[in-house]
């Protein structure tokens, strides 16, 4: 927990933004309150006017950070292990699934918070860099094929991005198997092949 010298330190900026993921992760984005925020960051309830606006503007640069490091972890598992496109993308797809069970605070400041990422210019540009990996590994699977038969990869891109965000909130929460016996990773990936042999892609 920080305290009130590490605000005088330049510190408490972080100290906020890392208190408030912890408290999303307890409460919920919609319940946690700036007060709060502030007490668990060791400082004043007026304190943290000095850094964020209010807790909507608060609320963002926790979605800001998480996308940055969401990001940084996309872009390591498109890079690590090619020059498979096919694994390459079920990894991205993977890393979904690995951050949302691993920093969900922030997590759920991306995607359950109600917050407008277009909203605010240096959380769309982190958003938009994410996207970027998947529509990157998407283009790769499609490289080989001829032009006229490659489907949109921002599509293909976005649908991947949906079916790991199904798989997160309708199976990856809660008791492992409380839904269904079959790993996330596993449902993530059948759904996934599934997918392109309906655009043609694999045979069934």
């Amino acid at each position: 927990m920080a305290d009130r010298k590490s605000y005088h330190h330049g510190n408490l900026r972080q100290a906020l933004v890392d208190a408030t993921a912890i408290l999303i992760e307890e409460v919920g984005p919609q319940a946690f309150t700036l007060t709060e925020a502030a007490r668990r960051a060791g400082v004043s309830a007026a304190a943290p006017y000095r850094h964020f606006k209010g807790r909507e503007d608060l609320l963002e640069e926790v979605a800001r950070q998480g996308f940055v490091d969401f990001a940084d972890k996309l872009e390591k598992s498109l890079n690590g292990g090619r020059p498979n496109p096919m694994a390459a993308l079920l990894r991205t797809g993977q890393t979904y699934l690995d951050f949302a069970r691993e920093r969900p605070g922030f997590y759920m400041a991306m995607f359950e918070s109600g917050i407008s990422v277009t909203g605010n210019a240096d959380l769309a540009l982190a958003s938009d860099r994410a996207h970027g990996v998947l529509v990157r590994s998407a283009e790769a699977l499609f490289e080989d094929l001829p032009e006229a038969e490659r489907p949109p990869a921002r599509m293909v891109a976005n649908h991947i991005w949906a079916l790991s965000h199904g798989v997160v909130e309708l199976f990856s929460r809660g008791k492992p198997g409380g839904r269904t016996p079959i790993a996330s990773s596993e449902m993530l990936e059948s759904a996934v092949l599934i997918y392109l042999r309906g655009l043609g892609l694999f045979p069934s």
